[in-house]
């Protein structure tokens, strides 16, 4: 007979272990795919042949307002989302709130294909798009057989 007793659900208990285990540890996340949950603003990054597409989903800032620059290989996204009117009526308190307000600065490291002087940044319907163009040398190529 077993000692280990692991109850019904098996996998809410690995959950369990694993929540404890990332807040004993901090919350410093080793890569942009560990970042804990809740960073703002949430991002995607993909690739193409030419570029390297970034995402980031910050709905209702001033484009104005937005810095993004490009040093020694990384990208920092800064800028700062400030409170907007309740929509509460008169007399009621909040209890709760799960809107980002505040300041924020997101720091992206770029794989080493990536030129830093070919970025370009556009903020579209509340996502702000980042491309940033690949080194000609890190392009694929066709060679010809002869």
């Amino acid at each position: 007979m077993s000692d280990l007793y692991f109850g019904t659900d098996l996998f809410s208990e690995l959950d369990r272990v694993q929540r404890q285990m990332s807040s004993l540890f901090g919350g410093y996340p080793s890569s942009l795919r560990s970042s804990r949950s809740g960073t703002f603003p949430p991002i995607n990054v993909g690739t193409t042949d030419e570029s390297i597409e970034i995402v980031a989903f910050a709905p209702g800032l001033d484009p104005a307002k937005l810095d993004v620059t490009v040093d020694k290989g990384l990208l920092s996204i800064a800028g700062e989302r400030t409170a907007e009117q309740s929509q509460l009526p008169e007399g009621a308190r909040q209890y709760a709130r799960e809107r980002f307000t505040g300041t924020f600065r997101r720091v992206i490291e770029l794989p080493q294909q990536a030129d830093p002087n070919n970025v370009r940044a556009r903020y579209v319907d509340g996502c702000l798009l980042i491309t940033v163009g690949k080194r000609e040398a890190s392009k694929p190529r066709a060679i010809t057989v002869q």
